[in-house]
C-alpha cells in the first residue's frame, strides 16, 4: 500500500515504517507543525474497523490536523479535518450515533494516516486540497470542477488583444471574471468587439497582416494590424473597455454618448453613426447580464436546495457590478446530511483552486462560518467575509438564486429519474443480471480509411459523461485502408488491455455490481458496451473480448442501422439470441438511438479535428530542432516550404538563425541518400 510523504514543515504519520514514497499531495501554503509520534505498529496488523481505530486514538494528539481513512486495498475512503485529532477520530472509535453510510465507513477502514497543522485554518485549507486530489468514497464530492472562462486583455503588444482565456494566467494583462460559461464569455466579447473594435486575431496573425481582416471591413475591429487607426486612438479604445470591465461602464455610455452627440451638432453623421453603434453594442452586453444590483459590487451568491436525496447548489458571480453568470452544481453527498453541512463542504473545495471575491452571500448559515472565512482570507491575502443577509437587497439576490436552485433542482431530478427508468427498461429488453451503471459505445471515422479515428462515449444515470470519452487514433499500418473490423479490433484491444492493466478484471456478480448503490463510485469497467455495426463487427469485437478473457464481464450489443438504414428499424445482436428489432416507439429504442448518435458525432468530430490538422501540416513540422521563430525565418525568406526543400546548403545558412548544422539537416531531410 502507498503511504504518504512528509510535507513540508510537517508530519504524515500512518503506523508504518515506510514513509519515503510520494503520493503526490500538495501541502497548504502556511507551514505545518511538526510533531514526533512513536510508530504504533498497526499498518498490517489485520485489524480494521473500530478496533483499528480505537489503537490510533491511543497515540493522537490533541493538536488540529487532517486524518485519511482507508481501506484493505489502500483506497482513501474519507478525508477529514479536525481541531482536535484525538478527539474527533475517538468518535469513529466509539461507533455510536453514525449513520448507516458512516458505519459501513468505519467498518472497511484499514488504515489510517495523519497530518497535523499548526491552527484550524490550515488543516481546512489541505482537508479541502485533498479531497479534490482524492476524491474519496465518502465525502462531498464537487462533481463539476472544470476551470472558470475569463476575459484577458493582453498587455505584452503593441495593439492589445481581447480573448477567450481559461487556465494559469501567465500572461501579461488585465484578467476579468469569472464567467459562468464560455457561452457568456463568447457573447460579451461579441459584443465588446461592436463597441470598442478590438482585435481579436493571434499575435501572429496580426504581425503578418498587410491589408486589414474582415472584422474591419463590417466594423467589428479599427484596424491596428495595418495602421487604420493610430496608436493613440488604439490606446484610448482599449483604456475604455477596460473600464466598462471594470464597473465604470456608466462612465464609458456617458462618454460615448457626448461624443456622438458633438459629431451630430457637427453635421459628422458617419462618424455619429460609428459611436451609436458601439452604444448599442454595449446595451447589448448589459441586456444579457440579467440583474445588475446596485448594492453588490463584487460577491458569489450560493443557494442550496436539498430534496429527494439530490442536492443542488445554484451560484451567481458579480464582479464590478455586473452580473457575470450563473451554474448549477450538483456534488455527491450522503443524502442524510444536511443543506449546511454540504454547503460548507462544497465551498472548501470550489475556492481550492479559484480566486475569491471579497464578499461570499449564503442562503442558509453553515457551522464554521467564521473559520470558513478566515482560511479564505489567508489563503487570499485580503479580508473575504461570509455572510447569509437577513435584510434589503442582497437578502432579496439570495432568494432570487435559491429560487433558481429550486427549479434546476427539479429538472435534475427528472432527468435522473427518467435516465433511471430508461437503463431499467435497457436492463429488462436484453435481460441484464442488474441495472447497468456504464454502458460505452464505439463508433469509427474515417474518409476511404484516411485519419481513422475511433470513439468512445459514456453513459451512466447522469447522462452522458464527457470527462470519459476517449478517441482512438488508429496507428496500425497493417489494417487495409477502409477496414472498419480491423480498426473496431484495434480499438478494442487498446482501450481493454490498458483497463486490465489499470484495473484488473472486475467483480461481476450481481451483488457486487450493485452493493451502495449510489453511494459507489463511478465504475471504471463498463457493464455494457454498444457496439455501431452489425455480426460482422461483433464479431470482430467478441473474438477480442475472448482474447483477453473477460467475454464474461462485459455485455457487447450490436446496433445495426436495419433496412435502408431508417431509424427506428434498427437491429440488435447478442450473443446466444437470435438478431431482433424493437417496436418504433420503444422508449429504449430512443434511449439507444440517443447513445449512438452522441458516438457518431464524437467519433465524426475527431475525425474532423484529425484531417484538419493533417491538411495545415507543414514538412518543416518533421524536422527536429526547428520550432516556430526558424519555420518562420525559413519561410519567409522562401515563401513556401517547397522552395525550402530545394534550397541548398549556402542558401540555408543566409537564414537568421540557421546555423551551418542545421542548415544540413534541413537539407538531409529533403535529400535523403544524397550529398550535396
Amino acid at each position: 500500500m502507498t503511504t504518504g510523504k512528509q510535507p513540508e514543515g510537517g508530519i504524515l504519520y500512518d503506523g508504518s515504517e515506510d514513509e519515503d514514497e510520494d503520493d503526490g499531495i500538495e501541502t497548504v501554503a502556511a507551514p505545518l507543525a511538526s510533531v514526533d509520534w512513536n510508530e504504533t505498529g498497526l499498518h498490517g496488523s489485520g485489524l480494521t474497523g473500530p478496533e483499528l481505530i480505537g489503537e490510533f486514538v491511543k497515540k493522537l494528539p490533541n493538536s488540529p490536523g487532517v486524518y485519511r481513512m482507508l481501506n484493505a486495498a489502500g483506497d482513501v475512503l474519507y478525508v477529514g479535518k479536525a481541531r482536535s485529532l484525538k478527539k474527533r477520530v475517538t468518535n469513529y472509535a466509539q461507533g455510536r450515533l453514525h449513520s448507516n453510510r458512516l458505519t459501513r465507513m468505519v467498518r472497511e477502514t484499514a488504515h489510517m494516516e495523519f497530518v497535523t497543522t499548526r491552527t484550524e485554518v490550515e488543516a481546512l485549507l489541505l482537508e479541502a486540497n485533498l479531497i479534490k486530489r482524492l476524491r474519496p468514497r465518502f465525502n462531498v464530492l464537487l462533481r463539476d470542477d472544470k476551470s472558470f472562462p475569463y476575459i484577458l486583455i493582453t498587455g505584452d503588444s503593441r495593439a492589445p488583444a481581447i480573448y477567450k482565456h481559461r487556465g494559469a494566467r501567465a500572461r501579461k494583462g488585465d484578467y476579468f471574471g469569472p464567467f459562468a460559461s464560455a457561452s457568456a464569455v463568447g457573447r460579451t466579447i461579441n459584443s465588446l468587439q461592436r463597441a470598442f473594435l478590438l482585435r481579436t486575431c493571434t499575435d501572429s496573425v496580426f504581425e503578418s497582416r498587410t491589408r486589414p481582416c474582415l472584422l474591419y471591413q463590417i466594423k467589428r475591429c479599427s484596424g491596428p494590424c495595418t495602421h487604420e487607426i493610430s496608436d493613440g486612438d488604439y490606446a484610448a479604445l482599449v483604456h475604455e473597455a477596460r473600464d466598462f470591465l471594470s464597473g465604470k461602464s456608466q462612465n464609458v455610455k456617458e462618454a460615448m454618448a457626448k461624443a456622438m452627440n458633438e459629431a451630430a451638432e457637427d453635421l459628422d453623421f458617419e462618424r455619429a453613426a460609428v459611436f451609436r453603434d458601439r452604444l448599442a453594442g454595449l446595451s447589448h452586453v448589459q441586456s444579457h447580464q440579467g440583474i445588475n444590483p446596485a448594492g453588490v459590487e463584487e460577491a458569489d451568491i450560493f443557494a442550496i436546495h436539498h430534496e429527494g436525496g439530490l442536492t443542488c447548489i445554484q451560484v451567481f458571480f458579480f464582479r464590478t457590478g455586473q452580473n457575470w453568470g450563473n451554474r448549477a452544481y450538483f456534488p455527491k453527498a450522503d443524502p442524510q446530511m444536511t443543506g449546511a453541512d454540504v454547503l460548507s463542504a462544497f465551498l472548501a473545495q470550489f475556492y481550492d483552486d479559484k480566486p475569491c471575491p471579497r464578499q461570499i452571500l449564503l442562503s442558509e448559515p453553515i457551522e464554521e462560518q467564521d473559520l470558513l472565512a478566515e482560511a479564505l482570507s489567508e489563503k487570499s491575502s485580503y479580508k473575504i467575509q461570509v455572510l447569509v443577509p437577513q435584510r434589503g437587497e442582497k437578502k432579496d439576490l439570495v432568494g432570487h438564486v435559491l429560487a433558481n436552485a429550486r427549479e434546476a433542482h427539479g429538472r435534475k431530478l427528472a432527468e435522473t429519474s427518467s435516465q433511471s427508468r430508461l437503463l431499467q427498461g435497457f436492463a429488462e429488453t436484453f435481460t441484464l443480471p442488474y441495472t447497468p451503471r456504464r454502458i460505452e459505445i464505439y463508433d469509427n471515422s474515417h474518409i476511404m480509411g484516411t485519419n481513422a479515428v475511433g470513439g468512445m462515449v459514456v453513459a451512466g444515470l447522469d447522462g452522458f459523461i464527457k470527462s470519459q470519452y476517449r478517441k482512438f487514433n488508429i496507428k496500425s499500418t497493417d489494417i487495409t485502408p477502409g477496414d472498419d473490423f480491423g480498426m473496431m479490433r484495434e480499438v478494442m484491444t487498446r482501450r481493454f488491455s490498458r483497463l486490465l492493466k489499470e484495473e484488473g478484471k472486475p467483480d461481476r456478480s450481481a451483488a457486487a455490481a450493485t452493493e451502495d448503490g449510489a453511494d459507489a463510485a463511478f465504475p471504471a469497467w463498463p457493464d455494457v458496451i454498444l457496439i455501431d455495426g452489425g455480426q460482422g463487427q461483433m464479431t470482430a469485437v467478441r473474438a477480442i473480448l475472448n482474447e483477453l478473457d473477460i467475454a464474461d464481464c462485459v455485455t457487447a450489443i450490436g446496433v445495426a442501422k436495419g433496412v435502408d438504414r431508417d431509424a427506428g428499424r434498427e437491429r440488435f445482436f447478442v450473443e446466444g439470441k437470435a438478431d431482433f428489432t424493437l417496436p418504433p416507439r420503444d422508449p429504449v429504442l430512443y434511449f439507444i438511438q440517443r447513445l449512438r448518435d452522441e458516438a457518431h458525432r464524437f467519433a465524426i468530430g475527431s475525425h474532423r479535428a484529425r484531417r484538419k490538422k493533417e491538411m495545415v501540416k507543414n514538412p518543416l513540422d518533421e524536422i527536429s530542432g526547428i520550432g516556430p521563430t526558424r519555420k518562420r525565418a525559413l519561410l519567409q525568406h522562401f515563401g513556401t516550404a517547397k522552395a525550402v526543400s530545394r534550397a541548398a546548403i549556402g542558401d540555408l545558412t543566409a537564414v537568421d538563425g540557421i546555423s551551418e548544422a542545421v542548415a544540413r539537416q534541413i537539407y538531409n531531410h529533403f535529400h535523403e541518400g544524397q550529398a550535396e
